[in-house]
């Protein structure tokens, strides 16, 4: 009988994004003689799960159906009362609604995070997810906002007591993510970024969906070459994979922009892929503490980003980035060119971004405040006596 306490962790999808990346992040690195991790996909996961590297993880699919799927809330049942967690750790709005099944199974500490809007309620405003958040107060010990806005929107648009939000900010790796070798002119660009010294790669990385608005990047990256039609060194790279992506590619073969825009799907080396680029862009139309940003940021790449959700408390505007409202591609390609054009302020953007990411945004952090959060829940529950352990893992 294993006597630490098991963390449960309930995720729509185990797969390539920001999210899924701290989640593992987290399993691999909170103190292993204090938690145990389980985590249960509502609808399945992919080769990325093989980034968790405790073996002894359990890893659930529940296949949940399109719609409603009454049926998954029997089997998440089912399976807390099998498990015996001490904690369910639920992850945005499509897991939400698990925290009172959690509650009905008897899980003594129900922890619900927010890492971010979806593309259709950019603002998160829509009436019967506010009401459904709100409703499952009384089954949710902490809710875990990943940004001040996030934060702020919990408290005075949901209406959830502040006593039960609890900002935690995401964190990045800057031992992994780290500035690359300065590049002497016509010098090899570190791989696996397939173009040449003499190029300005500008690049973003996420998941191909709607909310992050590839779409308008492309259309920022076409409005960009217009603007400087002598220049032939400028690129894109644009990382990840999603159900968006066919229709991507499609529209990037007809503006004729094959040549120079590198669409390499899902890659785990995205560190390496950072130290390649020149520039980071993210155009999305809503976002919370985007990962990716950060880890761009500690990579010392100047960014330009929307100006969105928790992105202003990241991005410090003419410091480490530049900022433009959401889809607006040529405010988005005039901020492009103002880094093409301007080298030097590039350069300083990029060192005060990985600054930044050194003073605020370390992994350490973010884990330091995870173990507070969860200790102090354990400590404060009277149900939990270190008793609830389950060897049926």
């Amino acid at each position: 009988m294993d006597k630490r306490p098991l963390i449960v962790h309930l995720v729509y999808r185990l797969d390539f994004g920001g999210l899924e990346t701290l989640l593992v992040e987290c399993i691999n690195r909170l103190p292993h003689d204090r938690y145990r991790h389980a985590v249960v996909c509502l609808t399945d996961y992919t080769i990325f799960s093989k980034k968790i590297r405790d073996r002894d993880v359990a890893l659930h699919a529940l296949h949940k159906p399109a719609g409603l799927g009454l049926s998954t809330h029997l089997k998440l049942w089912r399976l807390l009362r099998k498990l015996k967690p001490a904690i369910l750790h639920t992850y945005n709005l499509a897991a939400i609604e698990y925290a009172f099944t959690a509650t009905l199974a008897g899980v003594p500490i129900r922890i619900h995070a927010e890492h971010g809007r979806d593309a259709a309620d950019p603002e998160g405003r829509n009436p019967r997810h506010n009401l459904l958040r709100k409703l499952l107060v009384p089954c949710i010990d902490r809710y875990v906002p990943v940004s001040g806005d996030l934060a702020r929107w919990l408290q005075n648009v949901v209406g959830i007591p502040a006593a039960k939000v609890q900002l935690i900010h995401n964190g990045v790796d800057t031992g992994q993510f780290h500035p690359a070798p300065e590049r002497p002119s016509g010098a090899v660009r570190p791989q696996p970024v397939p173009f040449g010294g003499d190029c300005f790669v500008i690049g973003t990385v996420g998941r191909i969906q709607d909310v992050k608005n590839h779409e308008g990047l492309v259309e920022a990256f076409a409005h960009l070459r217009q603007l400087l039609p002598q220049d032939a060194s400028l690129r894109l790279a644009i990382v990840g994979d999603g159900p968006l992506l066919p229709g991507l590619k499609e529209k990037i073969a007809a503006a004729g922009l094959n040549d120079c825009i590198w669409l390499p799907g899902a890659r785990s080396d995205i560190a390496d892929i950072m130290r390649g680029l020149d520039l980071f862009v993210l155009p999305s139309l809503a976002e919370g503490t985007p990962v990716t940003v950060l880890e761009a940021m500690a990579s010392g790449l100047p960014v330009v980003a929307t100006r969105v959700g928790g992105l202003p408390e990241v991005v410090e505007e003419n410091v480490t980035g530049l900022l433009v409202p959401p889809a607006d591609a040529p405010a988005l390609a005039s901020a492009l060119l103002s880094f093409r054009a301007r080298p030097e302020q590039a350069s300083a953007a990029g060192a005060a971004g990985r600054l930044r990411v050194e003073r605020q945004y370390s992994m350490h952090a973010m884990l330091d405040a995870y173990v507070a959060l969860y200790d102090t829940l354990l400590a404060n529950k009277t149900s939990f006596k270190g008793t609830i352990a389950s060897c049926a893992e």
